[in-house]
C-alpha cells in the first residue's frame, strides 16, 4: 500500500538491519523477467582518443509501437477492472499519445497525508497536497519520469523515484536517523513554469518536437511510470493513472500489488530495458534501488491489437498543452528536431559535447557574456562562461559515474552557467546524460547563486515569504544572513532544507526553509515548493516564482529552486558573479565536477580571479547550534573519482 507506515523508534541495529535488506534487492525487477536481454556492450574508447563517449543510437518509438504499448497497458487494465488514463511519451517527453479508458477517473488528487506519526493525517494547503488536476496529468508525469531519469547506463521507474526523494534514505518504518534520499526535492523540476522546458506547439513547425519537454506536475514517485527501450536504447516512457490517488511508496521493505504498476509493466513488454541497467543493480551508499514491485507473471495475456481496444475500450484524447489528440511518432534523440544534438566544430571543439537546439540549426544556449554589468563590476565574459563549462566537461569525461552501468562507466552530465540575473549564460551536456539533469542543472545554478547573492533576502521577502528570511536569520544568528555574507552550495542549502536539522536525525528541529516533519511530505518540502505553487500549473513561460523580475531571465530563480548537491556560486576574487549548476550521474560526483570547473577553469589560469568563493565565506565556516554544533557542508566529492589516475581528495585543498 501507498502510505501504509508504522511508527516506530530508530537504533543502530535497526537502521543497519534496513540497510541489509534494502541492500538485498528487496522487491527489484532483476532475474524476474521485468527486464529484456543486454544488448551487446559497445568498447569503451580510451582516453586520448577523438571521442570519449559513443552516442546513443537513433532509435525512436513509431506509432505502431505506440499502439502496442497501449493496447498492451489497456489489456492488463480491462483484466484487473481499473479503468485508466496511459500516457506514452518519447525520450526528450514530447507525448506520443494519451488514451483514456472508458469509465476511468478523471481527475488525481496529490497525496495530503503524513504518515510518518502513526496517523493519517490531512494536511491541506501545505505545499503542493492535496491538489487535484486531471488524470492525465499523472499519467504524462509518470511516463517523462520513466523516460528522463533514465539512460542508456541505468533505467529507474517512479518507484525508484520516490525510494530517493524522502526524508530517510531508504524510505522504511525503521529507518528515521538516516539522512534524507539523494534526489531530495527533484519532484519540483521540469516544471510546467520552467523558463528551460520547452512547450507543445498545436500549430506544428520546427519547435513542435523540439525537447526537453515539461512536465505537467514535474517528476513523479507514484508507482505506475516506466522508461521504454528499443534495441536496448532509451526512447521513452509510459505512465498508468488509474486510481485517483497520486502518492509515493514510504515503505521499500515490504512488497506492493499495485494495480498502476502491473498496467504499466504490461505496456513494456517488448520494450523492456536491459535487465543488466535496472535500478535494482545500482547502489547508493550501499543500498540498491528498486525498479519495480510487478511481476511478469502477474501479467495477464497480453492484448497487442490496438484496433481491437481503440473506440470500444477508450480513445485517444487531446490534452492541452501537451498533444492534439492523436499518437504520433517519436522523435529520435540526438537529431536536431528533438533539441539535444551534437555539438557543430565551430560551437565545441570537443567533440562529445552535445547542445540544446532550437529545431532549425541554432544553438539555444551558446557561451554568451552575463547580463549583469549594472550590478557586478567585472562580469562573466563569454570565453570564461566556454572555459567554465568545457572544464567542467573534462572532469566530468575523467570520472567514474555512480548511477550507471557497467561499473567503471563515465560520468555523464548536464552542466549550466549563470549570472546574478539568473540568465543562462551557457549550457551543455555529455552524449547520454539523464534528460532531467538539464532542467536541474539550471535550477542548481540559480539556487547556489541566489542564496549567496545580496539579492536573496530582498527577493524572497518582494515574493511574499519574508518569514522564511526571518527564519533563516534567526537559525544563523545574523541579520546578514541571506545577503551576500556567505557563498551557499546547493549542499549547504540542503542542508536546511530537510525537516530534521541534521539532516535526518529526528527530534531534531527543521531547517529554516523547510516545514516541520508534521507538515512535511514529498509534495511539501518548505520554501522550495511555497516558491512554485502559485505557478505551479502555468501555462506560459512566466517562470516558477514571484520574485522579482531581472534584465536575463523572468527572475533569477526562474524555474524554482532546488535543495539536493551539484552546484557552487562563481566569484571574481571576493565578488559573485554567477553559479554553476550540474546534474546527471550521481550527486557527489556532481559536487566535484562543479567545484573542480569553478576552480580549473581556463579564466582562473588567465590569472583574472576566476574561480570559486573565497574560503573563509563558504557555508561551511557556518556552526549551527544544534546538539554539540554542526557545521554546514560546501561540497562532498568522491574519494577517488577518476578513471586515469589514482589521485584522492581531489578537492582538498581549493
Amino acid at each position: 500500500m501507498k502510505f501504509r507506515v508504522a511508527l516506530s523508534n530508530s537504533t543502530a541495529a535497526v537502521a543497519a538491519l534496513s540497510l541489509a535488506l534494502a541492500g538485498c534487492g528487496g522487491g527489484g525487477g532483476s532475474g524476474n523477467g521485468v527486464g529484456s536481454p543486454a544488448p551487446t556492450p559497445t568498447p569503451s574508447p580510451t582516453p586520448g582518443s577523438t571521442q570519449l563517449f559513443v552516442p546513443p543510437a537513433q532509435e525512436a518509438l513509431s506509432v505502431a509501437d505506440v499502439q502496442r504499448v497501449i493496447a498492451q497497458a489497456v489489456g492488463e487494465a480491462q483484466a484487473r477492472g481499473l479503468p485508466s488514463t496511459i500516457a506514452v511519451v518519447d525520450r526528450v517527453g514530447n507525448v506520443l499519445a494519451v488514451f483514456r479508458m472508458n469509465g476511468a477517473n478523471p481527475n488525481l488528487t496529490t497525496s495530503r497525508f503524513i504518515s510518518f506519526l502513526g496517523t493519517d493525517n490531512p494536511r491541506n494547503g501545505v505545499g503542493a497536497q492535496g491538489v487535484t488536476v486531471p488524470a492525465s496529468f499523472g499519467a504524462i508525469a509518470k511516463a517523462i519520469t520513466g523516460a528522463y531519469l533514465s539512460s542508456g547506463g541505468n533505467a529507474f521507474s517512479t518507484r525508484t523515484a520516490s525510494q530517493i526523494v524522502q526524508q530517510h534514505f531508504p524510505p522504511a518504518p525503521i529507518t528515521p536517523g538516516l539522512e534524507s534520499g539523494p534526489l531530495f526535492g527533484v519532484q519540483f523540476s521540469q516544471l510546467p513554469c520552467s523558463d528551460f522546458s520547452s512547450r507543445f506547439d498545436p500549430f506544428g513547425g520546427a519547435a513542435a518536437l523540439v525537447g526537453p519537454k515539461r512536465s505537467p506536475l514535474g517528476l513523479a514517485a507514484d508507482s505506475g511510470g516506466f522508461p521504454l527501450y528499443k534495441n536496448g536504447v532509451i526512447v521513452g516512457g509510459i505512465g498508468v493513472m488509474g486510481d485517483g490517488d497520486y502518492a509515493f511508496d514510504p515503505n521499500i521493505l515490504d512488497t506492493d500489488t499495485d494495480a498502476e504498476e502491473f498496467i504499466a509493466l504490461a505496456g513494456i513488454q517488448s520494450f523492456a530495458p536491459p535487465e543488466t541497467i535496472l535500478a535494482d543493480r545500482i547502489s547508493v551508499d550501499g543500498t540498491l534501488l528498486r525498479f519495480s514491485d510487478a511481476r511478469i507473471g502477474g501479467l495477464s495475456t497480453l492484448q497487442t491489437n490496438f484496433a481491437a481496444i481503440n473506440g470500444t475500450a477508450g480513445a485517444v484524447v487531446p490534452v492541452t498543452g501537451y498533444n492534439a489528440g492523436a499518437i504520433i511518432a517519436g522523435t529520435p534523440y540526438g537529431t536536431e528536431a528533438s533539441g539535444i544534438r551534437p555539438a557543430a566544430p565551430a560551437e565545441y571543439a570537443n567533440r562529445d559535447i552535445f547542445v540544446f537546439t532550437n529545431g532549425v540549426g541554432t544553438n539555444r544556449y551558446p557561451p554568451r557574456a552575463a547580463t549583469d554589468g549594472a550590478l557586478v563590476a567585472a562580469p562573466l565574459t563569454a570565453d570564461e562562461v566556454r572555459a567554465v563549462l568545457e572544464e567542467a566537461f573534462n572532469v566530468m569525461a575523467r570520472g567514474r559515474a555512480q548511477i550507471r552501468q557497467p561499473l567503471d562507466s563515465r560520468i555523464q552530465v548536464n552542466i549550466s552557467v549563470v549570472d546574478t540575473n539568473g540568465a543562462i549564460l551557457g549550457m551543455i551536456r555529455s552524449p547520454d546524460a539523464p534528460i532531467f539533469g538539464a532542467d536541474v542543472s539550471l535550477q542548481k545554478a540559480r539556487t547556489a547563486m541566489f542564496f549567496s547573492s545580496r539579492f536573496a533576502a530582498n527577493d524572497l521577502t518582494a515574493a511574499g515569504f519574508a518569514s522564511y528570511v526571518q527564519r533563516a536569520q534567526m537559525f544563523f544568528g545574523t541579520a546578514s544572513a541571506l545577503t551576500g555574507s556567505f557563498a551557499f552550495s546547493d549542499r549547504a542549502n540542503g542542508n536546511v532544507s530537510r525537516p530534521y536539522f541534521p539532516d535526518g536525525e529526528v527530534n531534531r528541529p527543521p531547517g529554516p526553509f523547510s516545514v516541520p516533519i508534521e507538515d512535511f511530505n514529498p509534495f511539501a518540502t518548505g520554501l522550495q515548493t511555497d516558491l512554485i505553487v502559485p505557478n505551479l500549473l502555468a501555462q506560459g513561460p512566466i517562470g516558477c516564482t514571484a520574485a522579482p523580475a531581472t534584465p536575463g531571465a523572468p527572475n533569477r530563480i526562474a524555474n524554482g529552486i532546488q535543495i539536493f548537491p551539484g552546484s557552487v556560486p562563481l566569484y571574481r576574487g571576493s565578488v559573485l558573479v554567477g553559479g554553476v549548476g550540474v546534474s546527471g550521474d550521481g550527486i557527489d560526483q556532481d559536487d566535484m565536477i562543479s567545484f573542480l570547473g569553478g576552480a580549473n577553469n581556463g579564466g582562473a589560469r588567465a590569472g583574472n580571479g576566476l574561480g570559486n568563493a573565497p574560503r573563509a565565506i563558504r557555508a561551511d565556516n557556518i556552526v549551527i547550534p544544534v546538539g554539540n554544533g554542526t557545521r554546514l557542508r560546501y561540497v562532498n566529492c568522491p574519494f577517488a573519482p577518476f578513471l586515469d589516475t589514482n589521485q584522492q581528495n581531489v578537492c582538498e585543498g581549493l
